[in-house]
């Protein structure tokens, strides 16, 4: 499950450092209606190579802090650290 401290309406879409258990998140996407949970949920399918139906959106679907969950990711990006 990812936990992530997600800001809309950035200049451009980056993956951030974590900040205390939360992964930063920046998308170009204003967070109005819903629309940024929308794109959230398109960017990391296809950072992790699977359809938008794979990323289930746990709990925060209208506020900054988020907990995703990617059902059988076929990559795991660079910016996912194992654990030791």
């Amino acid at each position: 499950m990812l936990n992530l401290l997600v800001t809309a309406g950035a200049k451009m879409n980056q993956i951030g450092k974590v900040k205390g258990t939360q992964l930063k998140i920046a998308i170009a996407t204003q967070p109005e209606k819903g629309k940024a949970t929308a794109f959230l949920i398109g960017y990391l399918a296809e950072l992790f190579k699977v359809p938008k139906q794979s990323v289930e959106l746990i709990s925060g679907e209208f506020i900054p802090s988020k907990k995703i969950k990617i059902h059988q990711p076929k990559h795991i990006p660079s910016f996912i650290q194992k654990p030791i």
